[in-house]
């Protein structure tokens, strides 16, 4: 008899929501050019902008400053650039800074060279070290450009929350411009540009139940954008050319409105089914690390590390039992690597960790299999004496 599959991955990618495949599959019926000024083009432009308003509303930003991309990996390259506009006034940027346990959207550096890059440090606890932070800015070279720094709101391995508005502060007294990887927060934490003091957002509609290949890039304002990425026709306003994708960006809209909806109440019956889990996790395992867990962390992800097994090995023998979990970050191509997280914060990133991300769908039945997969793969551990 087939196992029946539980999907407990959702920081990787969340199930499509049925509302947005309901936007989908309207929208493909559509035949217009949003560019086009005939009403076959203005409703498939109506439904882009309608996309527009619901993902400002998300973040609490303007339906304006949205520019919707291919991806928050494109939102990331076309934010993280050498060069900005103030208007027709060209704005330089000296220095590009990280975090260094940022997703490898942000850590490739964009449209900075390598050595035009530097690494702010984190604490043994996975946040982002706010000293480490403000040593960089100090020795700054005003004279290259403003300084750019670019930090996640939520790591997505640990899950931990990271204080943006703090960095926000003192990104802004030494003059710098503050890029927001906002990709695991979106849906999960309530959203303001102003209140996190960012100057740009980026984030991603399969984080939150939307289709696969489309981001958005969100300004502060209009005035102050990076030089295009992606040059061409005069579409989201010259900043992003090319004809949009409106059967995603639709879905995206949809998403984005379902998970603006009800979050609170969403976000305590998901912290429920994690801390159940992880109090089943501890008493199965008492030697278990689960990381972050003393910190602040998003309702949905628990990290861990089972002493004697490899973070790939636990992985597979979780899909074997039909649970499907991460070994880390779902970021390249399957691969199973060292956690640069875990490197970051000091740990050992040869041993790995296991990721496991819930979503609103996830269920008390799910739960309770989860905890009974955990404590068979955490049983054949110990029995085996060794590492797995």
């Amino acid at each position: 008899m087939a196992i029946e599959r539980i999907y407990l991955d959702w920081n990787a990618t969340a199930p499509l929501l049925g509302c947005a495949r309901d936007a989908m599959i309207e929208a493909l019926s559509l035949p217009g050019n949003p560019s086009s000024v005939h009403a076959e083009g203005r409703s498939a432009r109506t439904l882009v902008e309608n996309a527009r308003r619901a993902v400002g509303t998300l973040v609490g930003a303007s339906p304006a400053t949205v520019t919707f991309t291919a991806s928050a990996t494109e939102a990331a390259n076309h934010l993280l650039s050498p060069v900005y506009r103030m208007g027709r006034s060209p704005i330089s940027i000296g220095r590009l800074y990280v975090s260094a346990i940022e997703h490898p959207a942000i850590r490739s550096g964009g449209r900075f060279a390598a050595d035009q890059m530097s690494e702010i440090a984190v604490k043994p606890s996975g946040v982002i070290d706010l000293g480490s932070l403000t040593a960089h800015l100090m020795v700054h070279d005003v004279t290259s450009g403003l300084p750019l720094v670019a930090l996640m709101l939520v790591n997505n391995e640990t899950g931990i929350v990271q204080p943006i508005a703090e960095a926000a502060a003192i990104v802004h007294k030494h003059g710098g411009l503050l890029v927001v990887d906002a990709v695991q927060a979106a849906g999960r934490l309530p959203l303001s540009l102003d209140a996190l003091g960012a100057d740009f957002l980026i984030i991603s509609a399969h984080k939150i139940g939307g289709p696969k290949g489309i981001g958005a890039a969100i300004a502060r304002g209009e005035a102050l954008m990076p030089d295009p990425l992606v040059r061409g026709g005069g579409q989201e306003k010259g900043h992003r050319a090319g004809t949009e994708n409106v059967a995603a960006i639709a879905g995206f809209g949809a998403a984005a409105r379902f998970m603006a909806e009800g979050l609170e109440i969403r976000n305590g019956e998901i912290a429920a089914h994690r801390d159940r889990l992880e109090q089943a996790m501890v008493s199965a395992a008492p030697d278990v690390l689960i990381y972050g867990r003393n910190e602040q962390r998003v309702a949905n992800t628990s990290f861990f590390h089972l002493p004697g097994l490899k973070a790939e090995t636990g992985q597979i023998a979780f899909d074997l039992e039909g649970v499907a979990l991460s070994a880390g970050a779902a970021c390249s191509s399957g691969k199973v690597g060292a956690s640069h997280v875990l490197t970051a914060m000091g740990e050992d990133a040869a041993i790995g960790a296991l990721r496991l991300s819930l979503g609103p769908s996830t269920t008390d039945a799910e739960i309770d299999r989860a905890i009974e997969v955990f404590s068979k793969v955490a049983g054949r551990r110990k029995l085996s004496g060794q590492a797995a």
